[in-house]
């Protein structure tokens, strides 16, 4: 059996923004962000911010980081809450092939191209790819 190579693209990401967080370091970030009430501050770039028109609108967004400090080589993975190695693809740890990260903020307010949020586990200088609105109507699967 003939196996091909896969296709080689060259993807480029364009951060939107940068995190200010009072996360420092990883052993300071919690386990999911979700589970902290503290604030970070998203700063979104001058020429993404026309993008924030209508946020408020929104109660909670799903954040897409970056997270620029993985290692990017490991496939394994051993969830602290389990103790069991697993594969990476079947946790949620920031060292991945892609580092990046997705968390469910609730947001707090958007001023002048910050946006106040809690439940946001990335450290400080973390580059934010993405903002999209949360929909519980969509993103919340209920079996």
């Amino acid at each position: 059996m003939l196996l091909m190579e896969p296709e080689t693209r060259e993807f480029i990401l364009h951060p939107i923004g940068t995190v200010h967080s009072p996360y420092h370091s990883v052993d300071d970030a919690p386990r999911q962000g979700r589970i902290s009430e503290n604030v970070s501050t998203i700063i979104i770039h001058k020429p993404y911010r026309p993008g924030l028109r209508d946020l408020l609108q929104y109660s909670h967004l799903v954040v897409l980081i970056w997270f620029d400090r993985a290692d990017r080589t490991l496939l394994t993975a051993t969830p602290p809450h389990t103790g069991i190695e697993h594969g990476v693809f079947a946790t949620r740890s920031p060292h991945r092939p892609n580092p990046i990260g997705m968390c469910i903020v609730d947001l707090i307010a958007c001023r002048e191209g910050a946006l106040s949020v809690r439940g946001l586990d990335a450290i400080e200088g973390t580059p934010v790819l993405d903002i999209k609105p949360y929909m519980p109507e969509i993103d919340c699967v209920v079996t």
